[in-house]
């Protein structure tokens, strides 16, 4: 993947109105998560911004409250394109991707994001473009080439995964499919429901005829 730079500012004043009072500036609150798994109760000392959420059997994750501005993040975030984002914060670089995002339901502007920290030996499922590539032999008799699904979620850590995926469909016939159960890159695990259909080459009225007139001459 491709990195983004974007720096942060630890956020110590939490809740509705301090998140108003945030993008009233053109900032955004976000929530770093994916941090070290703690005993209860935690008696460790926490950097600014951090705290522990408590995520059952007397175990904890810390997370940690950001703000960064939404000039910065918008070539990261209205793009098809996916990121590892190299987050300055306090001096530091933690690396994180793009977990969720929350828009104004009227005015599309983003409200918050939710990114999760990544280490290089730590497997993530993170959605991946699909690109098709190649002449599909199905498209030579006349059919139509048709992508179903334009992200498919691999799961390895985040070094190893691609900016895209790249599928080729020389082969794909007519009237054939290509499942995620057909596909398979090196290192990488894809967690879409196997029967899926990535993509395939339907039939055309056109390619009906043909084929029907072909029928009829033997």
């Amino acid at each position: 993947m491709k990195t983004y730079k974007l720096n942060a500012e630890p956020r110590t004043v939490l809740g509705k109105k301090s998140a108003k009072a945030l993008r009233s500036e053109s900032k955004i609150p976000v929530v770093l998560n994916g941090g070290k798994i703690v005993d209860l109760p935690y008696s460790g000392t926490l950097r600014e911004g951090e705290k522990v959420v408590e995520i059952g059997n007397n175990r904890g994750v810390i997370t940690t409250d950001l703000a960064v501005s939404a000039d910065a993040v918008r070539k990261l975030v209205y793009t098809p394109e996916i990121f590892a984002i190299e987050l300055e914060l306090n001096g530091e670089t933690r690396m994180a991707v793009l977990k969720d995002l929350q828009f104004h339901p009227v005015k599309d502007t983003i409200l918050h994001i939710d990114l999760l920290e990544v280490f290089p030996e730590k497997p993530v499922t993170i959605e991946v473009p699909v690109k098709l590539e190649g002449h599909a032999e199905g498209v030579k008799a006349g059919g139509k080439l048709t992508l179903s699904m334009k992200k498919l979620k691999v799961r390895a850590p985040y070094t190893a995964i691609p900016e895209r995926l790249v599928v080729n469909v020389d082969s794909l016939g007519l009237g054939k499919t290509l499942q995620v159960g057909d596909l398979h890159f090196e290192g990488l695990e894809l967690v879409n429901n196997k029967n899926a259909v990535v993509c395939a080459v339907q039939l055309t009225r056109a390619a009906r005829g043909a084929a029907a007139a072909a029928a009829a001459a033997k």
